[in-house]
């Protein structure tokens, strides 16, 4: 996918946007600066050399297992005779099994012998896989010792979070204001949610197959001209967004872990396996500069606090429907409300932090002031006698008045 900037009205040096590889096309930066069809490439040459690799080591596993197999037969053969002819028959019977099993699959050098044709043998290798697959399926999908399970649970919260995304934002050439196009779209979302519901790797792969014809479609309807594979992945990572698969990271592994190597590195089924792996790996690495938006809306979005999906009801048309024009007035609504709520709550914080300020400030001045002016308890004075009183001794009181006796 080379999402140009022209398309989106921004002037930049074209130089820097070109792809590593030097194709010619534009380079993206969530895919290490390589366009989408080199990093598809690069992503298809990583997956051929880890599968072949997984190959090698388990033949090198088995030989290993097959020399100590041999190594203890001949350690144990000189205990006892009887035992040693009992294992030699056993060793013997094995080999002709697999030699036997190896006489079906692969052509006889014998003159005259009939060979096998490669439809036959790829006929009976997926009849053998869907067996084996199918009984032991509980076991070999999403086991306990690998973490495929917290994988799951990563993407499909990012997939949750990254709800907002809108077809323009990813260059996808699909109108679903089309009923055909619609129609695909919904047929692509159900074959990528079937894939969990199948049990056998080469189903799987047929859901995914089925997913990527009907996009196919639906761009071809949409443009009137064949699908490009520029066209093809943003349109892929769309309806991951928007269908949100269950367990994907699980049934990925689960492909490639047990899946008939040749079937993923050719044909079309590995094509759009690959472009699913890398359609994966582009919604885990998502952030701002990949949609071309600030990082403060990349946020924004991603927080929920706004859509960029929410239309303005100037630019509604006359033939909206009453109930969506209400679902978007009850939203604003809502959204007015959080907003009040949030005013509401900072400003009772701040008054608790205004009484609490005043209760300190008030304690504080109390305090100086009793540091300043610290009360004195003076003794307790003695009690002055009364005017008529007979104490003499109290020489502060004047004298006791004489009665005085006048001659007439």
């Amino acid at each position: 996918m080379s999402l140009k900037s022209e398309r989106r009205g921004i002037h930049v040096d074209q130089s820097e946007l070109l792809c590593k590889k030097g194709c010619g096309y534009y380079g993206n930066p969530a895919w290490q600066g390589f366009c989408s069809k080199c990093w598809r490439e690069e992503y298809h040459k990583a997956r051929q050399k880890q599968i072949q690799e997984d190959w090698e080591l388990a033949e090198r596993l088995q030989r290993e297992e097959e020399e100590a197999y041999a190594s203890s037969q001949s350690t144990q053969g000189a205990q006892s005779l009887t035992f040693s002819k009992f294992e030699e028959k056993k060793t013997n019977e094995k080999t002709r099994k697999v030699t036997t099993v190896k006489k079906f699959f692969t052509a006889s050098s014998r003159t005259g012998a009939k060979k096998v044709p490669p439809e036959k043998v790829e006929k009976a290798m997926d009849q053998i896989e869907k067996y084996i697959m199918t009984r032991q399926y509980k076991y070999v999908f999403c086991p306990e010792t690998t973490d495929d399970e917290k994988k799951d649970l990563a993407v499909q919260k990012r997939i949750r979070a990254l709800h907002w995304v809108t077809p323009q934002m990813l260059c996808v050439p699909v109108n679903e204001e089309i009923p055909e196009v619609s129609d695909m779209v919904v047929k692509a979302i159900t074959d990528i949610i079937e894939m969990d519901s199948k049990r056998v790797p080469r189903d799987k792969l047929a859901c995914i197959t089925k997913c990527s014809k009907h996009i196919f479609n639906a761009i071809k309807i949409t443009k009137n001209e064949p699908a490009s594979a520029d066209d093809f992945l943003p349109t892929l990572i769309y309806i991951v967004l928007k269908g949100n698969p269950p367990r994907l990271q699980s049934n990925i592994q689960y492909i490639t872990r047990f899946c008939n190597p040749s079937r993923l590195m050719t044909g079309e089924d590995g094509y759009y396996f690959t472009n699913l792996c890398c359609a994966v790996a582009f919604i885990e690495k998502l952030d701002a500069q990949s949609l071309n938006l600030s990082q403060e809306d990349f946020d924004r979005f991603m927080t929920g606090q706004t859509s960029p999906k929410k239309q303005e009801s100037d630019s509604w048309s006359p033939d909206v429907c009453l109930g969506v024009k209400q679902m978007y007035k009850n939203l604003d609504l809502l959204s007015q409300l959080n907003e009040r709520q949030d005013r509401i709550v900072s400003e009772a914080k701040k008054l608790e932090k205004d009484l609490i300020d005043w209760t300190d400030g008030v304690a504080k001045e109390v305090q100086d002031i009793v540091e300043k002016y610290p009360l004195e308890i003076k003794p307790k004075n003695q009690a002055l006698a009364a005017i008529d009183s007979e104490n003499v001794e109290n020489d502060k009181l004047p004298p006791p008045l004489q009665p005085q006796v006048y001659a007439g």
